[in-house]
């Protein structure tokens, strides 16, 4: 197998809050990968004396040794089991009852000489090429699915000028109507300390004979599609095989540069921390 991976943060002095991990046994009949992307947390730490960071390599880490060494258990019960083990880390010690305690955006995949299965949480995406050259970008697209007065109000922030008293009232308001739906019905989910999530991953399976390769992108590394419309997904593979992850990032990079303030490509941050990673095989 080729396996090329790159992770940054938006801002250097800042922990990068994206976890990355691919585990091929030694057996060489499988493998495994798993990327997070970390919640940013309130000032107030979301309740926790350890951080994002701390959380997203806990539970990365759990997450990746069972999907590797339990081919017994389905992803969504490694997940599950993972946010268990994590919340048991650091139950005594921090509030992990705070809407805000740290969570993150999951994709796994898991392979054997028969399939490719994958689990998607949040708006982190796994593309899945085909031998045919199809691709199929497997998401939750739960965020994009808000009640109609979310996006009303986004809108409603971005046409307002930057800097302006109005607009940093207006993104408070917007910002309160998403956290209200997070992790609840008819909204969005993340993985925190509440293993029973794991149920509402979007997950499936296909002839691993079929796939040639495997992507996986946090929201910041996607922003290529989604937000500069350099490409679309299907794009994606062909362009990390000629560039790799740190091409695709470095593209990323130059078109946030390229517009600082987020006037032509709105955006939540300038600069995000962005995860790729992609296996061919």
């Amino acid at each position: 197998m080729r396996i090329d991976l790159t992770t940054e943060p938006g801002d250097p002095r800042i922990p990068n809050e994206d976890y990355v991990s691919v585990a091929l046994p030694a057996s060489g009949a499988g493998g495994s990968l798993v990327l997070l992307d970390g919640v940013t947390p309130p000032e107030d730490g979301g309740g926790c004396v350890h951080g994002v960071p701390w959380f997203t390599a806990r539970l990365g880490g759990a997450l990746l040794e069972l999907s590797v060494s339990r081919g017994d258990m389905t992803l969504r019960t490694c997940l599950a089991e993972a946010i268990e083990r994590t919340a048991d880390a650091h139950r005594t010690a921090c509030d992990l009852s705070h809407v805000k305690t740290p969570q993150a955006t999951v994709v796994a995949a898991r392979w054997d000489e028969r399939d490719v299965e994958h689990l998607v949480l949040s708006d982190s995406v796994l593309l899945v090429e085909r031998r045919d050259g199809r691709v199929t970008a497997e998401r939750d697209d739960r965020l994009s699915r808000l009640p109609p007065h979310v996006p009303e109000l986004r809108a409603a922030v971005r046409a307002l000028p930057p800097g302006s008293a109005e607009r940093a009232a207006r993104a408070a308001e917007y910002v309160r109507a998403v956290e209200a739906l997070r992790n609840a019905e008819g909204g969005f989910y993340t993985a925190a300390a509440d293993p029973s999530v794991a149920s509402r991953a979007v997950t499936g399976a296909v002839p691993r004979a079929d796939v040639r390769s495997l992507t996986a992108l946090t929201d910041g590394a996607g922003r290529w599609v989604e937000v500069f419309r350099e490409g679309t997904w299907a794009d994606c593979p062909a362009l990390l095989r000629e560039e790799g992850t740190g091409g695709l990032l470095r593209r990323v990079r130059t078109a946030e540069a390229a517009d600082p303030r987020g006037s032509a490509f709105p955006r939540g941050k300038r600069h995000d921390d962005a995860t790729a990673v992609y296996a061919e095989f």
